[in-house]
């Protein structure tokens, strides 16, 4: 079963310290001057991505966005992403691991699950300017590295995702359920079904897992994400085959027991049910 392609921070001569677990580079010289394409592939770190400006195509979990100026993606370590970033593109890209941030800091760890829950934060102007000096700010500490640099870097990271957070509730849609107590459940079903979906793939399961009924449990997701839980599965199980379908050479019959399916033709059935296409066919039409 070979591996989607993983890339890990590069440690370089100014971050002697982070070892690997903190950075933000400028857009700008990270361009160079010319295009950037990166193909296909998934991070073990969080990865931030706010332009100033900006022109070009960012696909992440095989959903497209367009790159616009004022322009805002978020990733958390596993999402599979692919991007092209056009010569010209101002702005700051941010990596970092949980070693770093949030670090056991149980208020943190909330605060970046509320902020990392959503892939793309399109921002206005307005919007935009009060979070550059705060980019700024932390490309400072980490370029100047003076005395306690880090945690002045985590405040900032701190401020920064307060701010994304209270402009994401300007834009919440009222018919949905955000209320914290249901966005803490839905954020720890998210995470117990990246864990166990090899094993555990009934909504049952995870009820019992979390000490909610069925009932319960399909309330929250039903009233937080207008989904029940059974299509959240459905659409982890497929968003994971598609990132190795497409992201490795692996075999149908691997991929589908790597999902924990042991009958590879119950894995063809339900993959074409929910896509309408075989795996195979996915990988050719898709590749």
């Amino acid at each position: 079963m070979k591996k989607i392609p993983i890339r890990q921070i590069r440690t370089t001569s100014i971050e002697p310290h982070l070892s690997g677990s903190f950075t933000i580079r400028d857009v700008s010289d990270v361009l160079a001057g010319k295009d950037l394409i990166h193909e296909l592939h998934r991070h073990d770190y969080y990865y931030i991505l706010a332009l100033q400006k900006g022109k070009g195509k960012h696909e992440i979990d095989f959903t497209s966005y367009q790159v616009h100026d004022h322009s805002l993606f978020f990733l958390r370590p596993g999402n599979v992403h692919q991007l092209t970033l056009k010569a010209g593109s101002t702005g700051y890209l941010i990596q970092f691991k949980t070693s770093f941030y949030p670090a056991g800091d149980k208020t943190s760890g909330d605060l970046l699950r509320k902020v990392s829950n959503k892939h793309l934060c399109p921002l206005d102007v307005k919007s935009f300017q009060r979070l550059l000096p705060i980019l700024t700010s932390i490309h400072q500490e980490f370029t100047d590295m003076n005395e306690g640099y880090q945690e002045v870097i985590k405040a900032y990271l701190r401020i920064f995702f307060t701010e994304l957070v209270r402009h994401r509730q300007n834009r919440i849609d009222p018919k949905m359920d955000n209320t914290p107590y249901t966005q803490e459940r839905v954020d720890e079903l998210s995470e117990l079904i990246v864990m166990h979906i090899a094993k555990y793939k009934q909504v049952a399961q995870y009820a019992k897992m979390m000490n909610l009924s069925l009932f319960q449990l399909n309330a929250i997701t039903k009233a937080s994400l207008g989904k029940t839980c059974s299509e959240l599965i459905n659409e982890h199980i497929i968003l994971e085959a598609k990132r190795h379908l497409l992201a490795t050479s692996s075999q149908v019959n691997q991929i589908a027991y790597h999902l924990g399916y042991e009958d590879a033709s119950y894995f063809i059935r339900y993959f074409r049910k929910h896509t309408g296409y075989t795996p195979e066919a996915f990988r050719h039409h898709f590749k």
